[in-house]
């Protein structure tokens, strides 16, 4: 198991988003040996969110080899041809390291405002995986569907990655979610918040026998646990700050369900939880600072990640 790191794009209330700020982070994730990047997207949310896209573009070259990419990006409403574009230009800027990782997205309102139906979302989202593959396919290969149409578009420049950079779907693990990713994804992408390691090895064995029915290699697929919110310390008081007043707040659960899911603790309970998602199956592990972004990463490599190897 690696380790990635969500950039820093939701306000919660520490410090401003500035591009200094976002390279520096990324700087300090390259130089502390994480092996991705990431960045997650919405339009409107509990808290102020930085863009995405161009959040990802402003760090490309202070990123290094690490991977970078989306975990996840809304296909269906920022619309897949224009998604198609621009990642086809960030796979480019970033030397063919990107990761894209998409879903329908889970609110409601972010639908309501670009005037999209929000129980079409999975339909839609089916043809968006499909349109984007056709116009980053150098065949050019067109699509129609019922929502969609590539007739007529050609999309260049062509990403550099061949035939297409990798595409993970993001799942929270449902029967339907999983076949889905079988069926349309080159990788899974599963939620800290949404899941447990038992819960997540049972998923991995459906989506392994999913994967065999499509033909695909369960060996070659691989996997990865984005938004693993943290604030590790030994000092319980502030672990409950960091908690309560950023994602407690933000994701409206049960404290005590982000404390038993989340990397909310002292380096070795953070540890256990990592070494718990290893012995599951779980690949990489994108861990997100909610306060003292920089000084966290550290402690994180420092203190945390020897202790799961260990």
């Amino acid at each position: 198991m690696d380790y990635g790191a969500h950039l820093p794009v939701v306000d919660f209330g520490f410090q401003e988003f500035s591009l200094e700020r976002l390279t520096t982070y990324a700087q300090t994730a390259r130089d502390l040996g994480f092996k991705a990047i990431s960045v997650n997207d919405h339009l409107i949310a509990a808290r102020p969110w930085l863009d995405a896209p161009t959040a990802l573009t402003a760090i490309l070259s202070h990123s290094g080899n690490m991977a970078v990419g989306t975990s996840i990006s809304l296909a269906n409403v920022r619309g897949p041809i224009q998604l198609a574009k621009i990642f086809a230009a960030i796979d480019i800027l970033s030397n063919g390291r990107l990761i894209m990782g998409v879903g329908p997205g889970s609110s409601a309102r972010d639908y309501e405002i670009i005037g999209l139906n929000y129980d079409e979302r999975w339909k839609r989202f089916d043809e968006a995986m499909q349109v984007i593959r056709s116009l980053w396919s150098t065949l050019n290969t067109g699509y129609t569907g019922r929502f969609y149409s590539t007739e007529g578009i050609e999309l260049t420049p062509k990403p550099v990655q061949k035939p297409t950079p990798p595409i993970w779907i993001g799942s929270w693990g449902s029967d339907a979610g999983l076949r889905r990713v079988a069926r349309l994804g080159d990788g899974w992408l599963a939620s800290a918040y949404n899941t447990m390691p038992d819960q997540f090895s049972a998923a991995l064995t459906k989506l392994n026998d999913q994967l065999k029915s499509f033909s695909k290699d369960p060996a070659g697929f691989p996997n990865a646990l984005a938004t693993m919110f943290m604030y590790v310390s030994e000092d319980k008081s502030k672990v409950d700050r960091a908690l309560t007043q950023t994602v407690g707040s933000m994701l409206n659960r049960p404290i005590e369900q982000l404390r038993e899911r989340l990397l909310f603790g002292a380096p070795e309970q953070c540890a256990k939880k990592l070494a718990a998602y290893k012995a599951a199956g779980v690949q990489r592990v994108f861990i997100w600072p909610t306060q003292d972004e920089l000084e966290q990463l550290k402690i994180f490599q420092e203190k945390v990640a020897p202790l799961v190897d260990g």
